[in-house]
This record gives C-alpha cells, structure tokens and sequence, in this order.
C-alpha cells in the first residue's frame, strides 16, 4: 500500500478517536455543570473558529504531523482541567483544532486533483462525536485509557512521519494568497463559504423525531458518514459539478418528506456529499494556504451553529428550510466550482 493511502488512513481512523475524544470530555465531565454553555461556546470557537489562524500558522510552520500530534497532546492534557470547566473546553477545542489542520494539509497535500482523500479523512468525526456523547454520558470508560490513547496517537503521527520521511518537515508549498487574488476567485470563494455556511445552520436546526427509535439514530450518524466519504468518491468519477447538483436536486426532494425515515436519512446523506467537494474546491483557490483554507470552511460552521446557540427559532420548517438550503446551494456551488473544472 502506498504511503499517501497508509497516511489517510491512519489520519481517519485518529479523526474518528479524537472527536470521540472530545465529546468524551465535555458530555463525561462538563455537561452537568452551571458552565455547559460558555464552555460549549467556548470548544466551538476554539476547534472550528480558530482552525482559520491555526491553519496559516501550520502553513507556514510545514510541520504538519508534529501539528496534528501537538493537538493530541494538548487535547490529553484538558482532562487534567477536570475541576476547571472553561478551561478544558477551551484546551480541548484547540487541540481538536491543531489536530484537524494538521492532518487536513498532509491530506490535501496528497490528495492532488481528487476529492476521495478529503471524504475518507473527514468522514468518521460523526462516528466518533456520537459514540464520545453517548459514551460520556454513561461514563463507562475511563478516561485515563482516552488519555492513554491519545498520546499513543501522537507517538504514531511522529513516527510514521519520520520513518517515512526521515525528516518532520512536510514540504508545504510556500504560503501565498496570489491563487485567490482575482475578483473571480474570492467571489467563488465566498460562494463556497455561504454553501458551508448554510450546510453547518440546515443541519443544527434539523429535528427529526423518529431518530429515537430502534435503530435509526445510528442509521443516521452513518448516512452523515457515508456522504461524506461517497461524496468524494463520486465526484472523482462523475465530476464535482454534476455530484453535487444531483445530490442537492434530490436533497430538495426528499427534505420534503424527511418525517419518513428512510427519507430523512436519505436527504442527510445526499446533502453531506458537498462537504468534501467544497474543502478541496476552497484549497485549489487557496493553494498556497491549505491549512488557512481549511480553517476558513470551519469557521463556516461555527458561524452556521451561532444563531442555535443564542436560541433563533428557525423561520421555516426543517423541511422546508433543508429544501432551501439546497436549492440556494446550487448555483453558489455551480459558480465556485466552474473555475477549477
């Protein structure tokens, strides 16, 4: 097997871990606190909205595995903030941030012209954010064992690293925003920005009530994960532009009638297949500031989850509002991407 597939892999199977991670702590630890919602605050900004300057910094440090395993670390070290609410989220959130820049650039990196890498990476934080919530609540696991994990996980990243390279330095290309320069390119890249944006809001005011019964909230979870990863692998095949337009035409569809399971699941996995498309269209525009472009879509989703937060009630039903959102999706998508295909 190739190094770059060995590489994905391994930065997947820690994505699904350090989400997991995450959750863990702050549903196994800061839940039942007075604090819960300045910390769930608190994480959001650090690991999505901070991903934007942490990316230009793992940019210009070019050492991205000793990013991604400073992030294990430091996500290691937040469970010792036990006592100190606010000040493990915000630990946490940072190192679930330096983790994800660090691992997305050496993704990106190798994923040249193809989509797949950046659906198999991403992908399975829905796995692992669900079964650290369910898990944490329970506290049926220890905690010194996540630990444990943990630092095993950045042992791996820095091994792996130098006994394939003999080196921890990256080879990031030098960092420049002259690919985004032209009015074009930062008008497709806002395009891209609003598609996630909406994505990140769509999907926190969905609310689907057959979710708790029987087997259909993990069916769901799945759905999520597999867009994501079929997402990219369609799109290598058949074109970003024609996967994504027919998955979000049949979104609109189905949202309508997302009280039906199957139909909901079938919207959320459909809807999901743009994630990986709009990261790696925002990295060919930004190619000289991957990691910047990859914190520039979280910072989408932070903003996309900021009117839950503060307790908007949605202007349109979820159905309604998915179906929108889809369909506003489409031409914003069309024009972001017609300059890279």
């Amino acid at each position: 097997m190739k190094r770059s597939h060995v590489m994905i892999v391994m930065y997947a199977m820690a994505h699904l871990f350090v989400d997991f991670a995450c959750a863990f702590l702050m549903f196994g630890k800061i839940y039942l606190t007075d604090q819960w919602y300045l910390c769930l605050l608190l994480y959001n900004f650090c690991a999505f909205a901070l991903q934007m300057p942490l990316g230009l910094l793992a940019d210009r440090w070019n050492r991205n595995a000793l990013c991604a395993a400073c992030g294990c670390i430091l996500l290691s070290l937040a469970y010792g903030f036990g006592n100190f609410p606010v000040m493990a989220a915000a630990v946490a959130g940072t190192g679930n941030g330096l983790f994800h820049v660090g691992g997305g650039i050496d993704v990106l990196n190798v994923s040249d012209k193809k989509c797949s890498a950046l659906g198999v990476f991403i992908s399975p934080g829905a796995f692992g954010i669900y079964l650290g919530t369910m898990l944490g609540k329970k506290g049926t696991i220890s905690m010194t064992l996540v630990v444990i994990v943990l630092l095993l996980t950045a042992g791996l990243f820095l091994t792996f690293q130098y006994v394939t390279r003999k080196s921890f330095i990256s080879g990031n290309v030098p960092v420049s925003f002259e690919s985004a320069g032209s009015q074009a390119a930062f008008i497709a890249i806002v395009c891209l920005f609003s598609v996630v944006f909406m994505r990140s809001y769509a999907g926190m005011t969905l609310n689907f009530p057959w979710k708790v019964q029987g087997y259909w909230g993990i069916i769901l979870v799945s759905a999520v994960v597999l867009g994501k990863m079929a997402g990219g692998f369609l799109a290598d095949r058949f074109g970003v532009v024609r996967t994504t337009v027919i998955s979000l035409v049949i979104t609109a569809v189905l949202s309508l009638l997302m009280v039906h399971p199957l139909a909901g699941v079938g919207s959320v996995l459909l809807f999901n297949m743009t994630m990986p498309v709009t990261l790696w269209a925002t990295a060919r525009l930004l190619r000289g500031s991957k990691g910047f472009s990859f914190g520039l879509l979280t910072f989408g989703l932070f903003l996309g989850l900021v009117p839950v937060y503060l307790g908007y009630e949605p202007m349109l039903a979820p159905g309604i509002g998915l179906t929108l959102a889809a369909v506003v999706s489409i031409p914003l998508l069309w024009f972001g991407l017609r300059r890279l295909v």
